[in-house]
Parts: structure tokens; C-alpha cells; sequence
């Protein structure tokens, strides 16, 4: 069996690693796929850092763990990025906002629809938001508050090792300031 966990993941933080390995563990799965979107939905300003260095400091990241892999795609839609996977891991912030008619156009059938072609759903904890009991991820309280927000915030602690290597290099998460100067001065296949 196999799981997507679908994000923007900027940056990795130790609460992402730890809902994979818990859904890892908690459904006997061989392997988990964290999937961005390359415009993720309802995210669509986000420009920085750029999307190829993202991308690569999560590669970078589940290279430490064989069964966790990276995968980008063109599709937005829960529904369609879950097509083929026998998992869908999300928060449940996600787990609410799917529910809203605006993303299928204002059309309740289309959402039904959508949410009934979801494979099996695996809510984690993500407060206020109620977490569905039948759909709960059981995440350690500790990361309940960890968020890519709460990393570019200043949290580096939150960042996954990866993503600290990297924003110490270039302040990619907690400086854009140095960011856009790193930019300006790196070689062209930065």
C-alpha cells in the first residue's frame, strides 16, 4: 500500500516527517509519497523560494528515509492527486476546506463526487479545526502546532535538517531579504 501526502511543504518540518512515518507505521505502508503541486491550490502567490529549491530540499530530505519519496505534479485537486494511491494523508484544515463547495465550482454534486472517489482518508490533528474520529491520524500533541508558517515565523527548530542547511545558506525561509541577494549572486543553476 501506498500513501500521498499532498502539500507545499515550505519548508519540511519535523511535524511533516513525523505524520508520514505515523501513517507509515499506522497503515502497514510500504512506501509514502509527499506530492506538491507546482500551483498548489488556493496558493497560487507563492513564489519564494522558488520552486525548484523547494523541491530540492525535499528531495534532499526524504532521501534519509527509503520508503518516503517526492513527487510533483500538475494536478490540484485532492481527488485527482490521490487517483492511484490507496492513502490520502492531510490535516484537518485540508479535511474542511475540501468540503467547500468554491473549489468545484460552487457545484455540491461535484463534491460529493470528489469525496466519494477518495481513497481511504487519513486526518491528522490540525487545531481548531474538529478532526474527524472514523478518519483520525493519531500525531504526537507535540507537533500539533508545528507548521511550515511557524518555521518561516522564526521556529527554525520546527525545519526539517534539510530545510535548515539550506536557509542558513541562503535565509530561503527566515531572511528574503538575503534570499533575493543569494539569488542575485548564484550561478545560473540556482
Amino acid at each position: 500500500m501506498i500513501a500521498a501526502f499532498p502539500g507545499s511543504f515550505n519548508p519540511p518540518t519535523i511535524a511533516h516527517l513525523d505524520i508520514a512515518w505515523t501513517a507509515r507505521d499506522y497503515f502497514e505502508l510500504e512506501r509514502v509519497d509527499l506530492v506538491v503541486s507546482r500551483v498548489a491550490l488556493a496558493k497560487e502567490d507563492v513564489d519564494r523560494p522558488l520552486f525548484d529549491h523547494r523541491i530540492a530540499v525535499l528531495e534532499d530530505a526524504a532521501s534519509e528515509h527509503e520508503w518516503l519519496g517526492v513527487w510533483v505534479t500538475e494536478k490540484r485537486l485532492l481527488v485527482d492527486i490521490a487517483d492511484g494511491y490507496d492513502v490520502l494523508i492531510m490535516g484537518a484544515d485540508k479535511w474542511h476546506q475540501i468540503q467547500d463547495p468554491v473549489f468545484y465550482d460552487d457545484n455540491p454534486a461535484a463534491r460529493d463526487a470528489a469525496m466519494e472517489a477518495l481513497p481511504r482518508v487519513a486526518v491528522f490533528p490540525r487545531p481548531p479545526h474538529p478532526t474527524p474520529p472514523e478518519l483520525l491520524l493519531p500525531l504526537d500533541e507535540a507537533h500539533h502546532h508545528v507548521s511550515s508558517t511557524t518555521a518561516r515565523d522564526g521556529a527554525i527548530h520546527h525545519m526539517l535538517h534539510a530545510a535548515v542547511r539550506f536557509d542558513r545558506e541562503s535565509g530561503a525561509w527566515t531572511d528574503p531579504d538575503r534570499y533575493e541577494t543569494w539569488l542575485s549572486g548564484s550561478p545560473t543553476d540556482r
